[in-house]
């Protein structure tokens, strides 16, 4: 009962340790979050990713020669996923916040692993439409509400790369996405069903397969987790407390988080932030096969081949994206990254327009695949480090990656003039440039802007006359409150 009252009272349930007692308790408590929180979901991102990437794979295996569309169709299938995707992702955290990550999660899953099996037996471009839109509506629940789930659970110094190993599983789909379609397309003719059907259905038939087992695998918010002793819950939320989290502790739901997110200009500038990386990465995920496919040194007939070749800039770009979010976390910085990853995607579609040789190109498709990959979620752990208050944290992560998402519109009609793709990568080069670069570049500029007001003492008076409710209730607007720059 002692640890217990630690809990509901958020007193340090390790007051009495010396300094390197604390260090080893610390280290221990961290390493195990990690094992049990994250490995499972990681593992549900790169089926999510998979389940909504694979289209690509199925395209180049014939799917629209059996299923039959045009160019402009098959473009539509693809942003009718991101229209369903974008409306429900703001929505989404606040269900997973009041339903609990346990129930949601899994339920979600469920959701899009039946799209998924469907899409393996439509016989029209109608059915596939249908199939795809349901399947951007489940799936809206996943990476956001991860995002804000783990954000809930460590300090601001160490989401960055816990952001970075989840991600990292996309990049990891898109390669592990190639292997797998490359394998099962060799199932072309069995049960009477072609290759790029049984893409989908096993896919989606695994998908609920895992769904079933997330209900035990995955765990709830830290204050009523129930895989750690109640010492250790103590210990995790007086962390977080210590972070300047009031998130860490129960929150109920008020109108005032949702107008705190809409009026907050740092919502806007990591809107335009994330618009940046995100409409070119579904460019490299929806598109990546069939540039390779179009390389000189490549047959387009030669599927498996193709697929294999898609394999290495993915297994770079999850490298990169761990290793960015170590040294981030490390020395408490995220914008110069972004913009450093800005010049480095940039780079690699300046290669891949401005030459015709195949090498050139394959080699640009990994500077770009490394520049995209690595500050998706870099940026959405700059986010989530400065938005303070557990609903706004949900809601404002919800706006900004359904705002990313939106723009995944652009890059479905971007990918026409094979071989060069001229379009399509003089238009990644501008998000690039103009909303990762230089929106990093001038978020970071009002942020330390912001800094410096409170250090010098000009904010407080947003405290005078509050209770100490309503001080809770500032969230990050609080003077005491440092962003992250």
């Amino acid at each position: 009962m002692a640890a217990l009252s630690l809990v509901v009272k958020g007193e340090d349930p390790d007051a009495g340790l010396s300094a390197a007692e604390r260090a080893a308790v610390e280290r221990k408590l961290v390493r195990h979050l990690d094992l049990t929180l994250l490995p499972w979901l990681c593992f549900l991102y790169l089926l999510a990713f998979l389940d909504r990437t694979n289209i690509g794979n199925a395209k180049i295996d014939n799917m629209t020669k059996q299923v039959v569309m045009s160019n402009m169709g098959y473009s539509a299938t693809l942003m009718i996923f991101f229209v369903a995707y974008a409306s429900f992702e703001a929505v989404a955290n606040v269900l997973l916040k009041r339903m609990r990550p346990s129930i949601f999660l899994p339920l979600i899953m469920i959701g899009w692993g039946t799209c998924m099996t469907a899409m393996g037996f439509v016989q029209n471009w109608s059915g596939l439409m249908a199939a795809r839109f349901f399947l951007g509506v489940f799936e809206s629940g996943l990476y956001p509400g991860v995002n804000y789930f783990i954000s809930c659970w460590y300090r601001r110094d160490e989401f960055a790369l816990r952001a970075a190993l989840f991600f990292s599983f996309a990049a990891l789909a898109g390669s592990f996405g190639g292997l797998l379609a490359a394998a099962i397309s060799k199932m072309d003719g069995i049960g009477g069903l072609a290759g790029w059907r049984w893409i989908f259905i096993l896919e989606g038939a695994f998908t609920i397969l895992v769904a079933f087992a997330s209900f035990w695998m995955v765990h709830d918010f830290p204050d009523t987790a129930k895989f750690l002793s109640e010492a250790d819950r103590a210990r995790v939320l007086f962390r977080l407390t210590q972070d300047k989290q009031s998130s860490a502790h129960h929150e109920e739901f008020k109108m005032l988080y949702v107008w705190q997110a809409l009026k907050d200009k740092k919502t806007y500038l990591a809107m335009i932030v994330f618009m940046g990386p995100i409409m070119p990465l579904y460019s490299i995920s929806l598109f990546l096969p069939t540039i390779i496919s179009n390389l000189s040194f490549t047959d387009p007939s030669q599927v498996i081949k193709n697929q294999l070749l898609s394999v290495p800039p993915y297994a770079a770009a999850a490298l990169v994206t761990i290793l960015v979010g170590v040294f981030s976390d490390r020395y408490h910085k995220r914008g110069i990254y972004n913009m450093g990853l800005a010049c480095i995607g940039i780079l690699g579609f300046i290669l891949l327009a401005a030459s015709s040789n195949a090498i050139v190109q394959y080699m640009g498709s990994f500077f770009g695949t490394i520049g995209v990959y690595a500050s998706i979620p870099l940026t959405i752990a700059w986010v989530a480090n400065n938005t303070e208050g557990s609903y706004k944290r949900g809601i404002v992560l919800g706006l900004v990656i359904g705002w990313g998402n939106l723009n995944g519109l652009v890059s479905c009609n971007l990918w026409f003039g094979a071989p060069r793709f001229l379009i399509g990568h003089i238009t990644v080069i501008g998000y690039l440039a103009l909303f990762l670069g230089l929106g990093s570049y001038v978020l970071r500029r009002h942020l330390s802007s912001q800094n410096r007001d409170r250090q010098q003492g000009l904010l407080n008076d947003r405290l005078t006359g509050l209770t100490e409710e309503e001080i809770g209730d500032l969230g990050d607007a609080n003077p005491d409150f440092m962003y992250i720059l």
